[in-house]
């Protein structure tokens, strides 16, 4: 379908509508702006993608939005548990969310943004705003492994469950919490897991209550790991890995290869806007105290302001972007 809806002048448009997002989107409500989240997916689409079975790091108070209270069964939320919370949020709050629209592009013209989205189903819709808020977060760009054979089907970035690899050869790269997790849960439902590190040993910011546990296993042999080490090349039934100190070389019989390297921002819709990006960290060009970048009218929040670093933004900090944002914009609307 090719003809577009048009809707009324927003104040703002929120591109992603995970917590940081909905942060956005309260704040708004609260100032008396007009705000609409966009999403290409669900509310907190990618949390929905995070592992079944995640227990989050930040305790729920932590995750908190508009003053909606976050009860959890464990002193540290899951993944069903904060699902449920933030659409409660949504709903308290009556947010305005358009759930899976895409915006392909974002026009700049006399002081106003037009996004340009396209449903699932395939029809166009034009939301206008006086100012938009990019929220996109970075966990659908994961980084990716440049070695023969990494398009291969069974090549995957992200993880589930780990059923499907019960009685197969399964390499993890990486030595962060995804890792861990992945691994630890895999062997469990008897997969054969070897981990595969291009450092030393596993990453500082491996979650305490995991650590102890991972640490054992690979310690008596149950999960092999190889420090210092890289994938190669991935072919049918086998990897290659490289040894980054001696240089050598060895196969290990494979069927599986989750890559749990971690994930990037995708700073495309702010380039396009004309937002200076800095090359080397990847942060777009803003001031923390608003959140506001070089382009009069766009903001951005959440780990986006945080570039290649993903690690210095949470959810915790992140959703307090969104006050910043709309305290300013209100300012500058009742100016």
């Amino acid at each position: 379908m090719d003809d577009a809806v048009n809707d009324g002048l927003l104040d703002l448009a929120v591109v992603g509508a995970g917590p940081c997002g909905i942060a956005v989107g309260v704040a708004a409500r609260e100032h008396g702006l007009t705000c609409k989240l966009i999403d290409r997916g669900a509310v907190t689409q990618a949390m929905m993608e995070h592992p079944t079975y995640t227990t989050y790091f930040s305790g729920p108070e932590k995750l908190e939005i508009g003053r909606v209270p976050f009860t959890t069964a464990g002193d540290k939320p899951t993944r069903r548990e904060a699902l449920r919370y933030y659409r409660k949020v949504v709903a308290f709050h009556d947010l305005d969310v358009v759930q899976y629209h895409e915006v392909g592009r974002i026009e700049r013209y006399e002081g106003r943004f037009v996004c340009h989205t396209m449903s699932r189903e395939g029809i166009r819709r034009d939301f206008h705003a006086r100012n938009v808020v990019i929220a996109t977060g970075y966990y659908d760009n994961p980084r990716s492994i440049s070695v023969p054979g990494a398009k291969l089907p069974k090549v995957h970035y992200y993880f589930t469950e780990p059923y499907p690899y019960f009685d197969q050869d399964l390499v993890v790269i990486g030595g962060g919490n995804s890792a861990a997790d992945a691994a630890l849960s895999c062997w469990r439902e008897g997969a054969r897991v070897t981990i595969v590190h291009q450092f030393e040993s596993l990453d500082r910011g491996v979650k305490p209550w995991v650590r102890p546990d991972i640490d054992n296993r690979i310690a008596e042999g149950s999960i092999p790991a190889f420090w210092r080490h890289v994938v190669t090349e991935i072919r049918p039934g086998e990897v290659e890995i490289r040894d980054l100190d001696t240089g050598e070389r060895r196969v290990l019989p494979n069927d599986w290869v989750l890559a749990m390297i971690g994930y990037i921002p995708d700073p495309r819709m702010l380039i396009e806007l004309g937002v200076e990006v800095d090359e080397p960290t990847g942060i777009p060009s803003h001031d923390p105290a608003t959140m506001r970048t070089n382009v009069p009218g766009v903001y951005i929040a959440g780990v986006l302001a945080a570039g290649n670093d993903a690690n210095k933004i949470f959810i915790e900090n992140g959703k307090l972007h969104g006050h910043l944002i709309a305290r300013v914009v209100a300012e500058r609307s009742d100016g």
